[in-house]
């Protein structure tokens, strides 16, 4: 995984302590001003972007770090940085994490993932996982691509009985008579989920609304699921981790650990 540039004051040859202090200092210097930008009414976009590339080091150690328990994750990182409520600023930060130098990064990933999404359509029909897709509109099209993206790449793991079918563990269609805040409460797991309603689509992570977007945007919605798992730094559920590590090497270009490769998703390459 590369390493950002960071911007600091003096030479880059200098090292030793009163350097690590100094970009601490700096860094610390650069969050105070992010916490500024939140109060105002519209913070501005561009400002936050930059501060978010100076102040990356200690909020990855911040966010990576074992003080923060995993359930807590989400609510004390969103409180800390309010500005990954936002798609635009969580994207950039998987933009960072895993490519740093590259600024088409994202536009690249989204190429990706909509070659890949085709061809899923393709090999579901094949596997009889998926109907075709006749009359069906863009929303009811990617609900179904995501109802088999999980048998397509399956892992051997069940989901946890309440949870019924694997793609519920990041997917779920809020039905009329079903209330969004009820239903997280009740869920058995705390990963990040897409919510699909009538007027929207929300990401929650466990019972914390985080993000909405357009329906017409629903076919990326596991992109910006994935940028939350980088961006909280959240461990994937078992019953989906074939489905997501494959996302994440082939879609989002980043390396699996030899550890956490699994037979299942050895299988799915």
């Amino acid at each position: 995984m590369g390493t950002p540039v960071q911007h600091q004051d003096g030479s880059d040859e200098e090292s030793g302590s009163a350097d690590f202090f100094d970009s601490q200092k700096a860094q610390a210097r650069h969050y105070k001003s992010l916490q500024e930008i939140y109060k105002t009414k519209k913070p501005n976009k561009a400002a936050v972007t930059q501060l978010l590339n100076l102040e990356f080091e200690s909020r990855r150690q911040f966010i990576n770090s074992d003080a923060i328990k995993e359930q807590d994750r989400a609510v004390k990182i969103l409180e800390a940085y309010p500005c990954f409520r936002e798609l635009d600023h969580v994207l950039d930060e998987l933009r960072r994490i895993i490519q740093p130098s590259n600024l088409k990064y994202i536009s690249e990933m989204k190429d990706r993932w909509e070659i890949f999404y085709s061809k899923v359509q393709f090999y579901g029909v094949m596997k009889k996982v998926m109907k075709p897709p006749k009359t069906l509109d863009a929303v009811e099209h990617a609900a179904a691509v995501f109802k088999a993206l999980p048998m397509l790449f399956p892992s051997s793991t069940v989901p946890p009985k309440k949870l019924g079918i694997c793609s519920e563990a990041f997917f779920h269609v809020i039905k009329t008579s079903e209330d969004p805040e009820g239903y997280l409460r009740q869920r058995p797991l705390a990963c990040p989920v897409l919510l699909v309603s009538e007027g929207n689509c929300m990401i929650a992570v466990g019972t914390t609304p985080v993000s909405t977007f357009d329906r017409k945007d629903l076919n990326e919605g596991l992109l910006y699921l994935m940028a939350y798992y980088y961006a909280l730094h959240l461990t994937y559920p078992k019953c989906i981790s074939t489905l997501l590590s494959v996302l994440q090497t082939e879609i989002l270009n980043d390396s699996i650990h030899d550890r956490d490769s699994t037979p299942s998703y050895r299988k799915a390459l």
